[in-house]
């Protein structure tokens, strides 16, 4: 079949080349990645492939639908694309379009799904194949593969794992296809388990000390995509006038009760911050570009908000 895959960042390279291994053609590739010569991005991946591209933002223009049914796509793929299709460009494949989403449905719906999970201190997260319709993430689903998120878990390890499950769902859409076009299958998403989240960061990205330890850590652990740009920013409190980011932080399991939320101490170890219920400690922090040691700044009866 003639696959038209709109992609980007590493998922969408890895899915690029499963496609180009597999039985079917890539006809086109749509992405905002540029080309680097390197292989490093999907744009690079297809011109080393001789795929011709597009820009990833055609998929809002109506007229693609019919350049579409030109090329004989019988199939559409998103992945990692966050570029709103065209409901008239959905219709265009002659199977279908299919997104794979780094998120459970339709219980983590819409944008930066590990991320959410992480700081809604989800026990689980996973990546669903569906089919595409005009709603987002609504279509029916595919495939899904679920796993654990444990206490250690950040954003940026809960996208990797999506990842590479994402792949074996890729993988399984090409196996149903080379079985022919009934053969994928379809299972109705329950709607009143369906939750959305938007582009809004919790918190308005300020670190919640008056919250428990438990949600203060998950939020932390949700924005860290380190070494990588986290799409939530860092989490930001202020100590007097300046402004601080916290990077890293861990559970004492020691109650901070009778102590003021925000509120500095130390131990034999290093800082302390009172939460809403116990006592953290920062593990590092970041002041204006200079990641530092919470020692370096932190000091008994700071007190940040």
């Amino acid at each position: 079949m003639d696959i038209a895959l709109v992609a980007e960042e590493a998922a969408g390279v890895r899915a690029l080349q499963r496609v180009a291994r597999s039985g079917h053609r890539l006809s086109v590739v749509l992405t905002a990645s540029a080309p680097t010569g390197a292989g490093a991005t999907v744009a690079s991946a297809a011109a080393e492939l001789g795929v011709p591209t597009l820009p990833a933002e055609r998929v809002r223009d109506p007229a693609l639908a019919d350049e579409l049914r030109e090329r004989g796509v019988d199939v559409l793929l998103n992945v990692h694309s966050l570029h709103l299709v065209r409901p008239e460009i959905l219709g265009a494949p002659r199977v279908g379009a299919f997104n794979l989403h780094p998120g459970p449905l339709p219980e983590v719906a819409g944008l930066n799904s590990p991320s959410w999970a992480v700081a809604k201190g989800h026990a689980e997260h996973g990546v669903t194949l569906h089919w595409m319709e005009a709603g987002i993430d609504t279509g029916d689903v595919v495939d899904q593969v679920r796993f654990p998120i444990t206490s250690d878990d950040t954003a940026l390890t809960v996208s990797v794992r999506c990842i590479k499950h994402g792949q074996e769902l890729v993988d399984r859409l090409l196996a149903f296809l080379d079985a022919g076009p009934d053969a994928v299958p379809r299972h109705p998403q329950d709607r009143a388990a369906r939750r959305y989240y938007g582009r809004g960061v919790p918190h308005d990205g300020r670190v919640p000390w008056t919250a428990p330890a438990r949600e203060v850590l998950d939020f932390v652990r949700a924005c860290d995509y380190g070494p990588y740009p986290s799409p939530w920013g860092v989490p930001r409190t202020r100590r007097g006038g300046d402004e601080i980011g916290l990077l890293r932080a861990s559970a004492t399991g020691r109650s901070s009760a009778g102590h003021d939320a925000g509120v500095v101490d130390e131990d034999e170890e290093g800082p302390l911050v009172a939460t809403g219920d116990a006592w953290i400690r920062p593990r590092r922090l970041l002041v204006g570009e200079r990641a530092v040691d919470p020692a370096e700044v932190l000091r008994p009866g700071h007190r940040l908000g």
